[in-house]
């Protein structure tokens, strides 16, 4: 049996989990001790589910990224983290720690890229990696290798359910949200399109680029798309997760249980 990498979206568990502990305790040391309680748990159930030999859970810098330079107003209207959870993290981290399990955080990149980075890497070696998270910008990732687990919904995704899923190749995924944008993130995409004519147009001309080279004066659809070149270019440049930040560690920091 070859290496296998866990990845937790740390922040997109904790926040689900916060929410759900915030309604139920009135006081906020209480909701944040049973947040770090439950997502220890999580953690444990996921180590069970999944029996992996490395593990890490990556976190969000809440710092403005080189997206943010791109877009000023990108995620503008996302709820930022509630500054007592903010402040609480270090404790989640050092408990996730006491268990056998690093946490990544850095000041300049988002946790997507880095997230996608440990993906490309361990699956450049043929092996295995699954991603824990809700986020649907993974699935991007998708191949032979990569898989992705919904938590809350023990959902487990692969490239084929996902393809049949969405009606679409994991590689057409990019340029579909160039079109479509991700208003949730205000990037904007084509306006005009929309979800619908965004996948005719992939299931006529397969990818982005041959829509710019299409010559075909009579759909609508394909002469907004080429009119918004460079706001379709710059949109798939957004939702692209990068793969080749420097991480600074090896893989065999990352091993579970430590040796």
């Amino acid at each position: 049996m070859g290496a296998s990498l866990l990845i937790i979206d740390a922040m997109n568990l904790i926040r689900r989990i916060y929410a759900i502990q915030e309604k139920q305790n009135a006081k906020s040391e209480f909701a944040l001790s049973a947040t770090n309680n439950t997502a220890c748990n999580a953690l444990q159930k996921l180590l069970r589910a999944h029996t992996p030999s490395h593990v890490i859970c990556v976190f969000d810098s809440h710092q403005a990224s080189w997206r943010h330079q791109l877009l000023p107003e990108y995620k503008q209207s996302r709820k930022p983290i509630p500054s007592d959870l903010k402040a609480y993290l270090p404790h989640i981290q050092d408990a996730f720690y006491e268990m056998g399990i690093e946490s990544l955080v850095t000041e300049q990149d988002e946790a997507d890229d880095l997230i996608a980075t440990l993906a490309h890497k361990v699956t450049a070696r043929q092996q295995r990696c699954t991603i824990v998270s809700t986020d649907k910008g993974f699935y991007q990732l998708l191949n032979a290798y990569t898989s992705i687990y919904d938590y809350f919904q023990s959902l487990h995704m692969d490239s084929y359910y996902v393809e049949h899923k969405l009606n679409m190749k994991i590689d057409q995924l990019t340029d579909y949200w160039a079109i479509t944008g991700i208003s949730s993130s205000h990037i904007k995409g084509v306006e005009g399109v929309g979800n619908k004519g965004a996948m005719a147009l992939l299931q006529e001309y397969s990818s982005l680029q041959r829509m710019f080279q299409a010559e075909n004066n009579s759909d609508k659809r394909l002469l907004k798309v080429q009119q918004q070149q460079q706001e379709a270019l710059l949109s798939k440049q957004l939702v692209s997760l990068k793969i080749d930040i420097q991480l600074g560690f090896n893989l065999k920091d990352l091993r579970y249980p430590k040796t």
